[in-house]
């Protein structure tokens, strides 16, 4: 789909210069601008829902400065990872296999994307997972517009191959849905608990988002505010662990994520929830502390007391 999309616009701009360069080479400029450029209209129109929505939210305000900030993160991120890592990249730095030889002592990692992405999102965590020697699995979730639910034996395979790798439990990373997933999982595994050494998740919709009203497919709406679907996700963790639900949990989210908002969404009560000043919905993901402090719960996963905030 990601490829179509891509293929498609640059088409678009060589058709329509072809139209148009001998009768105005502004107007062939403008149009193929809009064509390339026009995403980020989009992302303007989400950073004033973001500014409004958030008004009373917990969450430190946003000044105007960090938005602006945000948005061009967002800008610059986008193309990087929905262009050209997701649609064309994917395959790249596979996951590591149980026979491969692995330098590291710790547990591996296992990556979950969010909505409408893939394993190519964490290429750049690939890369340093392999230069440190750490091991990963992923996961590719499928179908793309089905039920969050529907995930749940692709986490439980990806889970299986990075416990074969070092033996022992695995350290989960999360992005946006990717949360989510993971906490089906961990609701539908008898054991999942025990399986895993501590779950992150960067700008998940714990419990949904404000713009998931405007979706229609499956997952987007089991991502809605205080739907079904959350709320029995809810009260099948409560009667798993009735006592510290998420003290297993780290949450990054931020005061300017462009997807997953009012901000404080993005939190679990009793996880430990680290607020990232300033970074969007898609930078947040790549951001210096958010992977660092990620990479830390391998070999230390205390669970802290109160709230933290890094810029």
């Amino acid at each position: 789909m990601q490829q179509t999309i891509v293929l498609t616009t640059v088409a678009l701009v060589v058709v329509w210069g072809w139209l148009t360069w001998e009768r105005s080479p502004f107007l062939a400029l403008a149009g193929a601008a809009v064509l390339v450029f026009g995403y980020a209209i989009v992302l303007a129109v989400e950073f004033l829902a973001v500014a409004g929505v958030n008004q009373g939210d917990p969450a430190p305000r946003a000044s105007a400065a960090e938005l602006v900030g945000a948005w061009w993160q967002e800008v610059r991120v986008a193309p990087q990872v929905f262009s050209w890592r997701q649609p064309f990249r994917w395959r790249c730095l596979p996951d590591d296999e149980a026979t491969q030889a692995v330098g590291d002592t710790g547990p591996a990692v296992v990556f979950v994307h969010g909505f409408v992405c893939n394993r190519g999102l964490w290429l750049p965590w690939m890369r340093e997972l392999r230069a440190l020697g750490v091991p990963y699995t992923s996961v590719n979730l499928e179908p793309v517009f089905g039920s969050i639910d529907d995930y749940v034996p692709l986490i439980e395979d990806a889970v299986c191959r990075a416990q074969a790798l070092t033996g022992q439990p695995p350290l989960l990373v999360c992005h946006s849905m990717g949360g989510l997933a993971a906490r089906a999982w961990l609701a539908a595994m008898p054991d999942a608990g025990a399986r895993v050494r501590h779950v992150v998740t960067i700008g998940s919709p714990h419990t949904g988002t404000w713009l998931a009203q405007f979706s229609r497919v499956t997952n987007g709406r089991q991502m809605r505010r205080d739907n079904g679907w959350l709320r029995g996700l809810q009260q099948r963790e409560a009667q798993k662990a009735p006592q510290a639900t998420y003290a297993g949990f780290t949450c990054w989210y931020s005061n300017t994520d462009n997807i997953v908002f009012p901000a404080s969404t993005a939190t679990l009560p009793g996880a430990d929830n680290r607020l990232v000043i300033g970074a969007a919905h898609v930078a947040m993901a790549f951001h210096p502390e958010v992977v660092r402090g990620s990479l830390a719960l391998r070999t230390s996963t205390a669970n802290p007391s109160g709230e933290r905030a890094v810029s």
